[in-house]
């Protein structure tokens, strides 16, 4: 049985991904810190942190991995149709702690959240170092859904998504993917599957290739984006 290994405060040194466990799914380290260097190399690494409040700092890489690549965004008849119609309006990186708070929220399912006080700095630092970025969906001067994650290279690491409006946060998804391929970014990493996200075509891979292709594309850099992306839904 493979141990869990405690990280060395002094380095920025991880397990090789494959030593992660298979129950539960992907769990390979503890400890360390949410700096953001260790972060980054976390990321680029294809491992993640996630954690409740109480818990120590625990590190993930799940096999097989869930990831959606531009060309492959599935958008179904019913979601064009409310996307020509809708008059929800979309933005990036206009209010990246309303879209944290928000992702923070209990759910229905679950009053415990891991975006902990810590996590929420850790990103915001992130956002203002220009990796960390957020989408967010109006309804009028109401945000109503929204997501945010990491750009590294040509990959978009995705955390974590809200709704407080049916289809609010497909529409903030449909409208990043779109301006990623724009951008040229080549992979989604969605981390986790669920119903949501396949619909919308994500599809999952084997751990060892999503690290293989994350040693290409996080080193292949794009011109920043971010800053010129559109204020609205373009149809």
């Amino acid at each position: 049985m493979t141990e869990l290994r405690w990280l060395d405060p002094d380095s920025l040194d991880f397990p090789p991904s494959s030593e992660a466990l298979a129950s539960p799914n992907g769990l390979l380290a503890v400890g360390g810190d949410l700096a953001p260097a260790r972060l980054i190399a976390a990321y680029r690494r294809g491992i993640f942190p996630w954690y409740e409040e109480g818990q120590p700092l625990l590190w993930w890489s799940p096999d097989p991995r869930t990831v959606l690549t531009p060309s492959t965004l599935h958008i179904s008849r019913s979601m064009a149709k409310f996307l020509r119609k809708t008059a929800f309006r979309v933005t990036f990186d206009t209010d990246f702690s309303a879209v944290l708070r928000a992702c923070a929220e209990p759910r229905d399912y679950t009053d415990a959240t891991w975006i902990t006080a810590d996590m929420r700095r850790a990103y915001e630092e992130l956002h203002r170092r220009n990796i960390a970025h957020s989408v967010e969906v109006w309804d009028g001067t109401e945000l109503v859904g929204g997501l945010y994650g990491l750009a590294l290279g040509k990959v978009f690491f995705g955390e974590s998504m809200f709704s407080r409006r049916s289809n609010a946060s497909k529409t903030g998804f449909i409208s990043l993917v779109r301006e990623l391929e724009r951008c040229g970014c080549e992979l989604i990493d969605c981390q986790m599957p669920t119903d949501h996200l396949e619909s919308l075509g994500a599809t999952t891979i084997s751990r060892a290739a999503f690290v293989q292709v994350l040693d290409r594309l996080c080193n292949e850099q794009i011109p920043s984006c971010w800053r010129n992306m559109p204020a609205r839904v373009q149809h």
